[in-house]
């Protein structure tokens, strides 16, 4: 056999031959489809898991917090009920106050009045129509003062007895009355703007 001289380009094409055969699989490399879908549920599986705890952590707080708005609205609407009861019992207390702040004066006047009403009654026949006038006007006078002030006077003569009005100073037998009315009134009562201020003192009828 004749030996060949040495070409390089000779090696260079079997170089290139070689590289362009194809090569073996390395199995223990190389992963199956089936292997990539998995991990790639698996990372899914993870993602999803996660964002469910942190959906459970946002929707825990989303609920504490409107709880604590509940309480919140809770307190204003107590606090503006409060506010509200504060106020309308000091516009009823400065409203009694400016009922009821004549209440003594008006005890230290009724002596006055019952002084007229007796010096009107005790005057005897022979007294002059001038002086009687005279007291009848000024106890008028005083009844109508009083009145404007919101001052009532207490005449039961006749009524049924009422204990929250009068007061009972004896009981007498009256077969003309029926039990428990009011015979006589031996002091008139008054009230300020509906509140007693004085009872009547009357003689009540009991059964004979």
């Amino acid at each position: 056999m004749t030996n060949k001289p040495h070409d390089p380009r000779d090696e260079e094409l079997e170089r290139a031959e070689r590289e362009g055969e194809p090569q073996p699989l390395d199995t223990d490399n190389t992963d199956t489809l089936e292997d990539i879908e998995g991990e790639l549920a698996s990372d899914d599986d993870a993602v999803l898991s996660q964002s469910e705890q942190e959906a459970d952590v946002l929707a825990g707080r989303v609920a504490e917090l409107e709880q604590e708005l509940a309480q919140a609205k809770d307190q204003q609407v107590r606090a503006a009920a409060e506010a509200q009861n504060v106020r309308r019992r000091a516009e009823q207390d400065a409203e009694k106050a400016k009922k009821f702040a004549l209440e003594k004066f008006v005890k230290e006047l009724l002596p006055v009045v019952d002084s007229l009403e007796k010096g009107l009654e005790s005057m005897s026949e022979d007294v002059s129509e001038t002086h009687r006038e005279g007291v009848s006007m000024t106890l008028r006078m005083q009844l109508d003062v009083l009145g404007k002030f919101g001052v009532e006077q207490i005449d039961p003569h006749g009524e049924p007895f009422d204990p929250q009005y009068h007061e009972a100073m004896t009981q007498v037998a009256n077969p003309e009355l029926d039990p428990n009315t009011v015979m006589d009134v031996m002091q008139k009562g008054y009230t300020l703007n509906g509140r007693l201020v004085r009872p009547a003192m009357v003689v009540v009828s009991k059964q004979a």
